[in-house]
């Protein structure tokens, strides 16, 4: 079958706004629920992230059962480096989220211009939660923003308020994705809600991570 990356946040903190450093990383749910499908459908994941450091999973997001997945993903434990994907190898592109992402795929450039590539080439692109943060980074040659006009979702300032660290954020996603001219459609707060456009195929929550991947897997048998 095919191989299907994922690309991860290298950070196991998220900097608030008063500088301080909460304890973050990857969702563990957002990684498992989308591994597990892809595994069992027969495809190879494959991990990357900047610098290739092996990625954290954000302590709060931790279940017995995604603990148990986590521990078999050999995957998670020799990530490549950003820098060593070639793009071609793979049939789909995924990011997972957690805040991490606010912290590094947000400003990293090799993953924006992965993202441009990815979008261009017609894979599908899968993006959940708070990982449309790397969206941010994705220009065109031109300077433009690679995802301005696309209908897209991530989590949203409702759940980061209910969550209690909409006050403590440096940045709000949505209001980020709103600025740089995306089309932001937002759903109840922690229901799944998966929006599609074209090949870009995004996630609000953590909810929406199974949903997500099942549409990655009708795209990849089109």
């Amino acid at each position: 079958m095919s191989k299907i990356l994922f690309v991860m946040t290298g950070v196991d903190h998220w900097t608030l706004k008063d500088g301080s450093k909460h304890p973050s990383g990857f969702w563990a749910e957002e990684f498992v629920a989308p591994y597990q499908a892809f595994t069992a459908a027969g495809h190879e994941v494959v991990v990357a992230t900047p610098g290739g450091v092996v990625p954290t999973a954000d302590p709060a997001s931790a279940t017995p059962e995604t603990a148990e997945v986590l521990a078999g993903a050999a995957e998670l434990r020799s990530p490549l480096t950003l820098a060593q994907v070639t793009l071609a190898d793979y049939a789909a592109v995924f990011y997972p989220g957690g805040h991490g992402p606010m912290e590094d795929l947000a400003v990293s450039a090799e993953s924006g211009a992965l993202l441009t590539a990815a979008l261009g080439s017609g894979r599908p692109l899968g993006v959940v939660c708070h990982a449309p943060a790397a969206l941010l980074a994705a220009v065109r040659p031109d300077g433009s923003p690679t995802f301005a006009g696309y209908r897209l979702t991530g989590f949203t300032n409702a759940e980061e308020t209910q969550a209690g660290l909409a006050d403590k954020a440096p940045w709000l996603l949505q209001d980020r994705l709103v600025e740089l001219g995306a089309d932001f459609v937002e759903g109840e707060p922690w229901a799944p809600h998966v929006v599609v456009d074209r090949n870009l195929v995004t996630g609000q929550n953590p909810a929406s991570s199974a949903p997500l991947a099942a549409a990655l897997l009708a795209a990849l048998e089109v």
